[in-house]
């Protein structure tokens, strides 16, 4: 599924001419070996993505994972090794740790959140705003630093928001429209920023709601006035430090969109061997 996406960063890689600048110094089919080492302490994502940047400049590659999505690096830590043509590995290179950096960002960014909020019963997941076409890669990212998945698309469920809400004239004829609209598998989430919006809410029956921005005070009357009749999901500049106490408040979910349009790359780098 994500071998197209690759192939269309190597040919913007190498443009018209290819890699000049192997082409000129390494001789055709002289054999290497090298190894992606993690430069930082990180979770991994995206080993596979990195795999097929290599395979697909020359299928005769030996590509061996040291270690998978999911698991922790530390600095110096062999990620995999190669050994194959050393024109191809050079020619692959930076494609293959575009993708691993960028895909283990978001692991590790996520596992940082995870991590903080292991002890509660909150999950932390990721939002719509993600790189476009990488949106499936990322929300796998997240998924390997140990979060979940909010909707993948528009076509996943009805998230009324609040500019739906305006223009159709307020939460009651907004929540009408889509329950006459979604069929019997569409799950209905409703984004308030008061109590009073949320009362309405909870009156004419709702799946889950959207608590946006509310400070903790509000926070822990929403998820009590709920009282499980929905899921809730906290939203609004979430991050490390702000995240325990916002799942101390008992909400089901936190969305944290910086995860896939704003986390670090976790350095990796490819070495050759002496």
């Amino acid at each position: 599924m994500f071998e197209h996406l690759v192939r269309d960063a190597l040919r913007e890689d190498l443009g018209r001419a290819g890699d000049v600048t192997t082409d000129a110094i390494v001789p055709p089919g002289l054999p290497a070996k090298a190894a992606l080492v993690a430069r930082q302490p990180g979770v991994l994502a995206g080993i596979e993505v990195a795999a097929a940047a290599f395979r697909i400049i020359d299928p005769s590659l030996v590509f061996t994972v040291d270690i998978p999505d999911g698991g922790r690096t530390s600095p110096g830590a062999v990620v995999a090794r190669l050994a194959g043509p050393a024109a191809a590995i050079l020619t692959a290179e930076r494609v293959a740790l575009n993708y691993l950096g960028h895909l283990s960002g978001i692991a590790t960014a996520t596992a940082s959140i995870a991590d903080s909020i292991a002890h509660t019963k909150t999950r932390v997941v990721c939002t719509r705003k993600t790189t476009p076409n990488l949106r499936a890669l990322e929300k796998y990212a997240v998924r390997c630093g140990g979060g979940a998945n909010h909707r993948f698309g528009l076509d996943d469920a009805i998230l009324i928001k609040d500019n739906h809400i305006a223009i159709a004239g307020g939460i009651a004829p907004a929540l009408a429209r889509a329950k006459a609209h979604a069929g019997h598998l569409v799950k209905i989430e409703l984004e308030v920023d008061t109590l009073a919006q949320l009362e309405q809410a909870l009156a004419l029956g709702i799946d889950a709601v959207l608590l946006d921005n509310m400070d903790l005070p509000t926070l822990r009357r929403a998820v009590a006035m709920v009282g499980g009749r929905a899921v809730t999901e906290a939203s609004g500049r979430i991050n490390l430090e702000t995240a325990p106490a916002i799942a101390e408040t008992g909400v089901d979910l936190i969305s944290v969109g910086w995860l896939t349009h704003s986390a670090a790359v976790l350095d990796i780098g490819l070495d050759i061997a002496a």
